[in-house]
């Protein structure tokens, strides 16, 4: 007997087997429907069957989609399929599948000589900021603008000049629109030639090492070079707002560990206008150094622009992933990038003053134009991102794992956050994938809570606790926490030897003000002429934004039957109700129909420890029918903590 096609047979099943896996189909929630009768028999058709008229193709194609189908399937819906076919007007209609799709485009490494030295963009034996990922991806920071501020922009740089924007450029020192450095004998004007070459010196053109971001735009402002003042740091701050998208800046008050100073009215107003009128209203991007104070231990808390919820801190590490001796630790530091180190670690490679290059440029000045370009990239993959959605693109991608510190903490929400590194280390590749389909938050919310009523006095150690309901059931209700600044007025007389502590509802504690041996001042304090500490006024202010709003387009209009108003609008308009059920499982589910609007389900889990919910009349509902036997709580937008009921504030002279 031959055997021989018996031992054939498996490799044509196995073929056949191989096939069917790569070609099976992914089904999504959108249909294209071919209707004749025109546009209003389109609409007809799609509102009969709960479908949202996505809008007209060409000729008498439509686009529909149905809501109450998954997104992705592995399984087509037959029923609304064949409930459309049955409709006289639609003549032929298919769902939707996915298809892969390449680019061929070919993506390659630069060519430029000292690449292979810039370790930080492409390190295939460490880690490294994953550049490569957001370039192979077809983001180089096309279409973007950034500027830094700082001693001036060697304009004219062979590895500059093709990037260069002049309308993201001025003389704010000379009040003119050239912002050439100041050639000295110790070329001490090279600061901001430097960092722009982090962010955009030119790729593939034999000269030196490539930016971040290589097809951004790079400009300059000169306002370093002569004297300082808020109106200086104002102009610098505001200009050409809706042209230039990102600032970055890697300077700030002295970091010799007893100086407490920061934006004065103008640039604090500066500061304001840009993220609220800048780039058409999404908001200007200031992205700054932490500080190079480490030495003399001095805090970036003690910054008021590093500390402003307006600014994105950077902090360093080296190549080794360790915190730089110059390092600060604050809590207001939001990610990292890398930087120089010890005298064994590289340094930062980028454009240098005279046309030249180096590889030493170092500190966190070489980290935030890191960050400013990695940003660039995120903007470049979505334009409508708001500063405060780059805020959180920041936190959700940035990666904790090599950095070295003996203060990592998880957070109330399972991140790892830590005073030296922030968030982590930014995650270029990982940034652009995000922001390509991020929703963007709502507006900011700002809620205000009294903590004190009368002078505390410290003594060696004061504790505060109050419970914080975020402004609930009122206008400027914060469900979603972004950002939280602790407002106090102090009389003490030596700066330097107190400590404030703000521990959040998860657990998670916060160095606000941390002991500086070199602060001998009582400035900024009331002083009483002895050795007490008195607490005089305290208020924490809570920002983040408000209940999350539906989507209100006309496929999910939908009006709840035999409703009576349990909910109702500042101006007493009926706006909904709601129901809520208790499972076996204790868990709660809190249904909100909100007329005119489509159901919203949630579910609540017990494992959580209590916080205010989202929808107030619900919360107030479910949670007073079954305060012993459940816990509530709603993951949403929240950065660094859930909202709890208490917070808890550390004062330590």
């Amino acid at each position: 007997m031959d055997l021989r096609p018996a031992r054939l047979l498996p490799l044509p099943l196995l073929l056949t087997l191989a096939v069917s896996a790569l070609s099976q189909r992914v089904y999504t929630n959108t249909w294209a429907v071919h209707v004749t009768g025109g546009a209003a028999e389109a609409q007809r058709v799609a509102q009969k069957h709960g479908f949202v008229n996505l809008g007209h193709v060409f000729g008498d194609y439509y686009h529909f989609r149905h809501h109450r189908v998954v997104k992705r399937s592995l399984s087509d819906h037959r029923g609304l399929h064949a409930r459309l076919q049955g409709e006289p007007q639609v003549t032929w209609l298919e769902q939707q599948v996915v298809k892969r799709r390449v680019k061929r485009d070919v993506y390659s490494e630069p060519t430029d000589p000292k690449f292979a030295q810039q370790w930080y963009l492409l390190n295939p034996n460490r880690h490294d900021l994953n550049a490569t990922g957001a370039w192979e991806q077809g983001f180089t920071g096309k279409g973007v603008v950034v500027s830094i501020l700082d001693d001036g922009i060697e304009k004219n740089h062979p590895d500059l000049i093709n990037n260069y924007d002049p309308d993201a450029s001025y003389d704010v020192n000379d009040g003119d629109p050239d912002p050439q450095p100041r050639y000295t004998q110790v070329n001490d004007n090279r600061h901001g030639t430097r960092c722009a070459g982090e962010v955009a010196a030119v790729a593939n053109n034999g000269i030196c090492g490539v930016g971040v971001a290589y097809d951004a735009r790079i400009g300059g402002v000169r306002m370093l070079d002569g004297e300082v003042t808020d109106m200086v740091e104002a102009q610098s701050l505001s200009r050409n707002p809706q042209h230039i998208h990102i600032y970055s800046a890697s300077w700030g008050p002295e970091d010799d560990g007893k100086t407490v100073d920061g934006p004065a009215k103008l640039a604090k107003e500066a500061f304001l206008r840009g993220v609220t009128e800048g780039r058409g209203g999404l908001g200007s991007i200031f992205v700054w150094a932490s500080g190079n104070g480490g030495r003399e231990k001095d805090s970036c808390n003690c910054d008021g622009y590093t500390n402003s919820i307006y600014t994105l801190s950077i902090s360093s590490s080296t190549q080794y992933g360790n915190v730089p001796w110059y390092s600060e630790a604050c809590s207001s530091t939001l990610a990292t990038t890398y930087s120089s180190g010890n005298i064994n670690e590289k340094q930062i490679v980028t454009t240098d003053l005279r046309q030249k290059c180096t590889d030493s440029h170092t500190g966190t000045s070489a980290s935030a134009p890191l960050a400013a370009g990695i940003i660039a990239l995120a903007l470049e993959a979505n334009k409508n991102l708001s500063w405060r959605d780059m805020q959180h693109l920041v936190v959700r991608t940035s990666r904790p794992a090599h950095l070295i510190t003996d203060d990592w903490k998880t957070n109330g929400v399972g991140r790892r956050v830590s005073h030296s590194y922030g968030y982590g280390l930014l995650d270029a590749g990982a940034m652009v994938a995000m922001a390509q389909n991020w929703t963007s938050v709502g507006p900011q919310q700002k809620c205000v809570v009294s903590m004190v009523t009368e002078p505390k006095n410290i003594g060696g150690h004061l504790i505060i606790s109050k419970s914080v309901d975020g402004c609930l059931a009122k206008p400027n209700f914060v469900s979603s926490l972004e950002h939280a600044q602790a407002h106090l007025t102090l009389s003490y007389n030596r700066r330097g030897n107190l400590a404030i502590y703000l521990i959040s509802p998860m657990g998670t504690r916060s160095t606000l003000l941390a002991p500086r041996p070199h602060d001998y001042s009582s400035e900024g304090f009331t002083t009483t002429g002895d050795y007490g500490a008195l607490l005089l006024q305290f208020t924490l202010v809570l920002y983040g934004t408000g209940p999350e709003v539906l989507n209100t387009s006309s496929s999910e209009l939908s009006q709840p039957s035999n409703s009576s108003c349990k909910t109702f609008d500042l101006n007493q308009n009926c706006i909904g109700e709601c129901v809520y059920t208790v499972t076996p499982a204790g868990h709660v589910k809190i249904i909100w129909k909100k007329l005119w609007m489509s159901v919203l389900k949630i579910q609540v889990y017990m494992e959580c420890i209590p916080i205010t919910f989202i929808f107030s009349h619900c919360y107030i509902q479910a949670l007073s029918a079954h305060i012993n036997k459940m816990y509530i709580c709603m993951f949403t937008h929240i950065l660094n903590i859930i909202f709890h009921n208490d917070y808890l504030f550390f004062f330590s002279p």
